[in-house]
């Protein structure tokens, strides 16, 4: 069974940075596809951005050019680094994996960002 656990949050000035952290086991990475979305109180959970079949990625236009996903096969860890906070990015992030064929899903239990002065 596929397990992600999620580190790095934590509580960041606005014009911070945090790196989050997400530990895949339990399968075989190369065949997931790695994502990073987020739920603030009160809204629907969001992508954030994400790994595609091809290699590329994709991000939320609300976080485009501050956040970066990258992986490491070797770890079998997915990371979001996170530029240049605002406060509306507070919300609780979740890390997610996608079998490539199946398109099962499975998630983390999220990490807490809060972005405040």
């Amino acid at each position: 069974q596929v397990q992600l656990v999620e580190s790095g949050g934590g509580l960041v000035q606005p014009g911070g940075s945090l790196r989050l952290s997400c530990v895949f086991s339990g399968s075989i990475f190369n065949i997931y596809r790695m994502s990073w979305h987020r739920q603030a109180p009160g809204k629907q959970r969001e992508l954030v951005a994400a790994g595609t079949s091809t290699g590329g990625t994709i991000y939320a236009d609300s976080v485009k050019g501050r956040f970066t996903i990258s992986r490491d096969n070797g770890k079998t860890t997915v990371y979001l680094q996170m530029n240049s906070l605002k406060p509306e990015d507070t919300a609780v992030y979740y890390c997610n994996a996608q079998h490539k064929i199946s398109r099962a899903d499975f998630w983390g239990q999220g990490t807490q960002v809060t972005v405040s002065s």
